[in-house]
């Protein structure tokens, strides 16, 4: 069910934007009318996101931003305060899973510390420089895309479950840092999702994970669209430093 005009008058950042489930979140703020800038580092994805989002051509944006580079990120958000006068959302889908099916004698530092560096330091950098241009204004609403793997773990993937274990743990500390404000800081912890990112993860790991979901299937970018966008709404007004799940049943805490 699209909500009209939830998000009038909103501006969100929302990484990872140019594909899966960013470009899912970016679709159904801008449709209830609310103003987007898509980023990701995929220049070409990114300019096929806006062209797939053309009936929303006048509230749909493009950065290239590499979020492991704070200073990147720093620009990126300053340069949209600058056009739009705010930053209401800040939605972080950006990420990289790393190795699968590897075992830790065999991962390499090289492979874990890149992993850490886009979905760990990369949330960092986001939530650090979105809280400085959103404490002024005294509202904000910033979603950190983590995983059950971060809660539950998953073999082989030393990184990805590392770096998303560490989101939460980022998430929990800093929500409650501003948690007297209008500021809000959640994360959330899908299971799999049919998204271009498992095209990365190995078969038997896919199929590991699918096999420890009650429900069977994978998720759709729709269902996780869905709860981001409540998350993120002025409806979601008494939830911080939390951990939502949509992972059909797997998740256990």
């Amino acid at each position: 069910m699209i909500f009209n005009n939830r998000f009038k008058n909103r501006v969100a950042i929302v990484t990872g934007g140019a594909s899966g489930i960013g470009l899912g979140v970016s679709e159904r703020i801008a449709s209830e009318g609310g103003t987007v800038v898509l980023v990701d580092l995929d220049e070409e994805k990114l300019q096929e996101a806006k062209n797939k989002l053309s009936e929303f051509h006048d509230r749909i944006h493009i950065q290239k931003v590499d979020i492991a580079v704070e200073k990147e990120v720093a620009s990126a958000i300053n340069k949209v305060v600058d056009q739009f006068g705010n930053l209401d959302i800040l939605v972080n889908s950006a990420g990289i899973v790393g190795p699968t099916g590897v075992n830790i004698l065999d991962f390499e530092a090289e492979a874990f510390q890149k992993v850490l560096s886009v979905n760990l330091v990369g949330s960092f950098n986001l939530i650090k420089h979105a809280v400085k241009v959103m404490q002024p204004r005294g509202y904000g609403r910033i979603l950190m895309l983590a995983s059950i793997a971060g809660k539950d773990g998953n073999p082989g993937m030393a990184g990805y479950t590392t770096s998303k274990a560490g989101v939460i743990g980022l998430v929990k500390g800093i929500a409650k840092e501003y948690a007297q404000t209008e500021i809000t800081i959640n994360a959330l912890a899908p299971a799999v999702i049919a998204t271009p990112m498992n095209l990365d993860t190995s078969e038997q790991m896919l199929e590991y994970m699918t096999s420890k979901i009650p429900m069977g299937r994978l998720g759709t970018v729709e269902e996780v669209a869905a709860l981001a966008c409540w998350i993120v709404s002025e409806e979601s007004s008494f939830n911080t430093g939390v951990v939502f799940d949509i992972s059909g049943g797997r998740a256990t805490y």
